[in-house]
């Protein structure tokens, strides 16, 4: 599943909302990531349908 891809502490933006900041992965379960952005707080994303771009750290 993709969800593997995110790990907690990773960073990532969202492609479709580049205005909330970088987001740091806070958990990755079934699908669902949790994020906490910069500029949006706290966001569950469902990664079946949003690919977030990773960031290299």
């Amino acid at each position: 599943m993709q969800e593997s891809r995110y790990v907690p502490g990773a960073l990532v933006r969202h492609p479709q909302h580049p205005e909330w900041g970088t987001g740091h992965v806070q958990t990755a379960i079934n699908g669902r990531v949790t994020i906490n952005f910069e500029e949006r707080g706290k966001v569950v994303i469902d990664v079946r349908w949003v690919t977030l771009e990773l960031i290299p750290g």
